[in-house]
């Protein structure tokens, strides 16, 4: 190869990186203007004047959108040489990725919140100097919403058939009322989705975001229901009287300033015989084997200098975990020194999270 052909090459490699930050802020708009569900109620290819007329927007802009996502292969793209017409239409796949909430593969909340994490960037580079981050209410009210779009459609298929029966003699506990407490709750859906199935079990949310804390508060309202409640422990502390059966943390750990003393937080407060359910991001021990092996390595790497190391350094001595910085040995070797003696990796199948069983 040429020195001409390596920088063509490297050039092309860079504005491909730019091409996917592009795409992913249309991606934001085909969600937030409703593009993708207007497409899917179709339930053909159409036309962009469908697509406007439907959601009442401008066809020449919904017509360069639609071909960044065709050229993007997001949508499908076909010309009718009959009418003279090209048609835009949404494989099964893209359906349920792109318009279907209620599909545990939808994909759209981290796009949701894509505006709020990549305005990061003005804040950021202090932190660079500094060394010192911002937490998950900097990205504001959105930036919840967001969070609670990510999470909400697989948890909500997956987590009482399939994640609760996974803990051993959990499900039976739950039926018949114990003490639970989801610690990093965000806006609440596991606590909500818990608690409407076990009534007779009581069900305590804790949180520090307070853009979460209230949208949680909302949809407790909403739900009717009384056997739960949401807290800020920093007003309202956690147990630490080992009177909790049940402690599950969702993808929060490593975006905590200080994880070790959150682990020794949850063994105070978890009964003898309680469980602790961790769920968080699937990492491996080095940068060698996230990059070799993880296809969304650099992904998760610039999320966590946007978002999730941000917020692990949002103190000034904070541990800073970061996305990828809670490896199953990592996990195993914070627990035992939190005083757990049981770690256990549950069978569950999911593309970014690892699951974990742990006892006192």
């Amino acid at each position: 190869m040429t020195e001409t052909d390596a920088l063509k090459l490297f050039s092309f490699q860079l504005f491909s990186k730019l091409e996917g930050a592009v795409t992913a802020g249309m991606v934001h708009l085909g969600d937030q203007l409703g593009l993708y569900v207007a497409m899917n109620k179709a339930g053909r290819p159409v036309t962009t004047h469908e697509i406007a007329a439907t959601t009442g927007l401008s066809e020449r802009w919904v017509r360069e959108w639609a071909q960044n996502q065709a050229a993007a292969k997001l949508i499908t793209s076909s010309f009718d040489e009959n009418d003279g017409e090209r048609r835009f239409g949404l494989t099964p796949e893209a359906a349920a990725v792109l318009a279907t909430p209620s599909h545990p593969y939808y994909g759209m909340g981290m796009f949701h919140r894509l505006p709020q994490t990549m305005n990061a960037l003005e804040h950021v580079r202090e932190s660079f100097h500094t060394g010192v981050g911002h937490d998950y209410d900097s990205h504001g009210p959105q930036g919840a919403v967001g969070i609670e779009r990510s999470f909400e459609p697989w948890n909500n298929a997956n987590l009482l058939p399939v994640v609760l029966p996974a803990l051993t003699g959990v499900v039976e506990r739950l039926r018949a009322g114990v003490t639970v407490v989801d610690i990093g709750c965000g806006a609440g859906s596991a606590v909500l989705l818990m608690a409407a199935e076990f009534p007779a079990s009581k069900f305590l949310g804790y949180d520090i975001s307070q853009f979460a804390l209230a949208r949680a508060a909302e949809k407790l309202d909403e739900s009717g229901l009384r056997n739960a409640s949401f807290h800020d422990p920093r007003t309202s502390p956690i147990a630490a009287d080992h009177s909790v059966d049940l402690v599950t943390t969702f993808d929060c750990i490593h975006d905590m300033t200080q994880p070790q003393r959150m682990m020794e937080t949850i063994r105070a407060a978890i009964k003898p015989d309680g469980v602790w359910l961790l769920v968080d991001i699937k990492a491996l021990d080095s940068f060698e084997e996230n990059a070799r092996k993880n296809p969304m390595a650099a992904l998760m790497y610039g999320i966590s200098v946007l978002s999730c190391m941000s917020s692990a350094l949002s103190e000034p001595d904070g541990e800073g975990l970061g996305t990828l910085g809670l490896s199953e040995s990592k996990a195993r070797s914070m627990a035992t020194a939190a005083g757990f003696t049981r770690f256990r990796r549950l069978d569950i199948d999911h593309a970014v999270n690892a699951f974990y069983e742990i006892r006192p």
